[in-house]
């Protein structure tokens, strides 16, 4: 099969290769996918780049999102399966070969079923960016005719996040930096768009509120937000969140936001509690199958650019999802 891949960590263009690898056989409990597309996200080009610490593995195929179509199946799987179009998850979490090839072979609960319908690209986008969005927004309860702020809500987690929560029956403010992101945040469905490089988001909060603040936050960066969200997070509040990078060891005002009884959950997509990923599955099949969510794909590849999607994805100039097209 062909397949992108890497022996040592580094920059892309030193350690990436692109050639041909035998193809992967599904053992017991396992499908075969012929891949379709393969969803980067961040994670994917901080771990080849060495910022996760050493390899794992003696050879890595990258990329954990994907979609496609199962041509075989392993001992113990219904052989119906064989011809089902599928979304993948955690394709390269704890294993050596992800979705960045022809071929992958994994544990059967990892390729979930998606109708005719639905793109292949928009499919390779559940694993990482729908899936946090999913778990954040509601992994804490109902957050019908709740107030959300969402953060960070052009990006490719803060717009799924967006329709999640409206969906879901919530109003919801979320934070931009420039107009083209505005745009992009209207268009998911925000009710209150706040530029926070040019409005003061403390004043716009509290007078879309009344006052009252917010009863849930999704927050991209818990510690650099952290001053402000302790201020507009109603008592009793979840702040729910996946990243901290501006402030990686933040100093929490422990009293504050426990007098105000605030739940902090931090979470990591990859590793969450099978009951919470069994929710996920379900619920972002079914939005995805009847078409009720909208994809920002900005940007595809053929995987003979492999080293230009990785290039593009660290350059931070791509609002939204990129995708390789096997």
């Amino acid at each position: 099969m062909k397949a992108a891949w890497y022996t040592k960590t580094g920059k892309a263009a030193d350690v990436l290769q692109v050639g041909e690898l035998d193809n992967p056989i599904p053992v017991a409990g396992e499908v075969l996918v012929k891949i379709k597309a393969s969803g980067i996200n961040p994670s994917d080009v901080k771990t080849r780049a060495g910022a996760r610490g050493e390899l794992q593995f003696p050879k890595i195929i990258p990329h954990s999102d994907g979609s496609g179509e199962i041509i075989d199946v392993g001992e113990g799987v219904n052989k119906n399966r064989i011809g089902e179009r599928v979304w993948i998850w955690n394709g390269a979490f704890g294993r050596a070969y992800g979705t960045c090839a022809e071929l992958i072979a994994l544990p059967e609960l990892q390729a979930v079923k998606i109708n005719n319908e639905v793109s292949y690209d928009s499919a390779a986008c559940m694993g990482i960016p729908a899936s946090t969005a999913y778990y954040g927004i509601l992994a804490n309860g109902s957050v019908k005719n709740k107030t959300l702020l969402i953060s960070g809500g052009a990006g490719a987690v803060g717009f799924y996040g967006i329709q999640i929560a409206k969906l879901a029956g919530a109003n919801v403010i979320t934070t931009i930096s420039n107009d083209e992101k505005a745009k992009i945040a209207n268009n998911a469905g925000a009710d209150k768009v706040i530029n926070y490089k040019n409005q003061n988001v403390f004043e716009e909060v509290m007078e879309y509120t009344n006052s009252n603040g917010v009863d849930r936050i999704f927050e991209v960066e818990f510690g650099g937000n952290l001053p402000l969200n302790e201020k507009i997070i109603k008592p009793n509040g979840v702040i729910a969140t996946y990243g901290s990078m501006a402030k990686m060891e933040p100093k929490l005002p422990f009293y504050n936001l426990m007098f105000k009884g605030i739940k902090i959950d931090t979470f990591l997509i990859y590793s969450i509690e099978n009951k919470f990923r069994e929710e996920i599955l379900t619920g972002l099949s079914e939005l995805l199958n009847q078409n009720s969510l909208k994809h920002m794909i900005s940007k595809t590849y053929s995987i003979d650019k492999i080293i230009d999607a990785h290039e593009a994805m660290e350059s931070g100039s791509i609002i939204g999802n990129i995708v390789i097209e096997v």
